[in-house]
């Protein structure tokens, strides 16, 4: 049996949440990118429980009711006689089966219900708040196009606006999650695997799988597993975002691809479009979810000081990388797009060694603040900085790939600058590298 790795916290977060569903029905809506392992987790959950498993496709009403209908019957016992023709009469059926069952229901690509009948959430939100007070159900729904999930939920001009009781988002895996995966097909990893584990995958549950399966435990063998003719890691990032941002994704992957090459402020982002990209940047923040926004450790929320950062490691890569060098995939040149890759690898890398400390630290350490910061000139600049707010002290770090690059004296005057910002507080420099991964 494939082993299922950590989701401890969302685990319980599911079990608080059946328990409840016994008495009053409960809604909860499970979010998170394309790839990060959210159909597994329901499934791990619902294992030798009362539950049925609901699949979205974009087929007909009437065939894709036939289905669940079926589905249903076997996997809870509900009984339809005859054939029910649309997604309203089956979801009553469901709900009036709830008011003497107790079960679980997952709905997965529940966003995709709205090609199958546009009409639905308005049916379904007037048959829930109907039922909704004497059931006994835990429905739980899941989708992988954020944008679209959040409108469907968020959205206050949308009937099932308010309805969710609970909500999850799952995110990706912690650092030390994927030393523990790396470490069960590779004992014998080196440092350099697990950074570019971290680089291609970030922690993303699929993405690690694939190459894990694939054998791809090097990072040598990694890259020809991502540089090759069906490799997934060529084109999940263009399908992801298309499914999310649509047809007129042109000058939002141009701006993706400015940032994964370190152009971070918007007036460096302009220069390259030569538009103001302020709209399609809040579009990628807020709706999409691609990027964050982030200042300066301790600067004012309305400070200008500001820097885009893409979110996800893999589409940092996709976009620094293989959207940059489409030519070579056309043309079938995988060996010059790897020669690329191992090119500017190093000096990549220097940067997503960062988030991974960043990511670790806020795992393994106990703090309230994290991030990095930089003068309004960027003549100093320090990479991660940890704040506890209780004991009044702070850790700064300094990152670099090799642990003999690394200045302590250099970050110690640096750090006697940013230090001024906090009084109060005592503080402790590091040096960071991969040694220490």
């Amino acid at each position: 049996m494939e082993k299922f790795y950590d989701r401890k916290k969302e685990l319980e977060i599911l079990s608080t949440i059946e328990k409840q569903s016994v008495k009053n029905a409960c809604f909860t809506m499970l979010t998170g990118r394309r790839r990060i392992g959210k159909t597994q987790l329901l499934q791990h959950f619902i294992e030798n429980k009362k539950s049925a498993y609901l699949f979205t496709t974009r087929s007909a009403e009437k065939a894709l009711c036939q289905e669940w209908q079926k589905n249903l019957e076997e996997s809870i016992g509900l009984k339809i006689f005859g054939s029910v023709q649309n997604l309203s009469d089956l979801f009553e059926q469901i709900m009036i089966y709830s008011l003497t069952n107790h079960f679980i229901l997952v709905i997965d690509e529940f966003q995709d219900l709205e090609y199958v009948n546009k009409s639905f959430f308005s049916q379904m939100q007037n048959i829930w708040d109907k039922q909704k007070n004497k059931s006994k159900i835990n429905l739980i729904v899941c989708g992988s196009v954020y944008s679209l999930m959040t409108k469907i939920f968020k959205d206050n001009k949308e009937p099932l606006f308010g309805r969710i009781t609970h909500e999850i988002y799952l995110k990706p895996f912690t650092p030390s999650v994927v030393k523990e995966i790396l470490k069960d097909f590779n004992p014998k990893y080196k440092a350099e695997d697990l950074l570019c584990l971290y680089m291609l995958s970030g922690g993303v549950a699929k993405y690690i799988f694939l190459l894990m399966y694939a054998g791809a435990t090097t990072k040598n063998k990694m890259l020809d597993c991502v540089c090759n003719m069906a490799s997934p890691f060529l084109t999940d990032g263009r399908d992801i975002l298309i499914s999310e941002i649509g047809k007129d994704y042109g000058i939002y992957f141009s701006i993706l691809q400015a940032i994964s090459r370190g152009l971070t402020s918007q007036s460096e982002i302009d220069s390259i479009i030569q538009k103001n990209t302020g709209a399609y940047l809040q579009n990628l923040q807020k709706v999409f979810g691609v990027i964050k926004q982030i200042r300066p450790l301790l600067s004012k929320a309305e400070s200008r000081n500001t820097r885009w950062q893409i979110t996800d490691e893999y589409m940092c890569f996709y976009f620094n990388f293989i959207f940059s060098n489409q030519h070579l995939i056309e043309l079938g040149n995988y060996d010059m797009l790897k020669q690329l890759i191992m090119r500017d690898y190093e000096t990549f890398t220097g940067k997503t060694l960062e988030r991974y400390f960043t990511a670790k630290l806020q795992e393994e350490e106990n703090i309230t603040q994290i991030g990095g910061w930089w003068d309004r000139k960027s003549m100093n600049e320090i990479d991660i900085i940890t704040i506890n707010d209780l004991k009044k002290t702070c850790k700064i770090y300094e990152v670099k790939r090799q642990s003999s690059k690394v200045k302590l004296k250099f970050l110690e005057s640096k750090a006697a600058i940013f230090i001024q910002n906090i009084s109060g507080y005592s503080y402790n420099i590091y040096g960071l590298s991969m040694d220490d991964m």
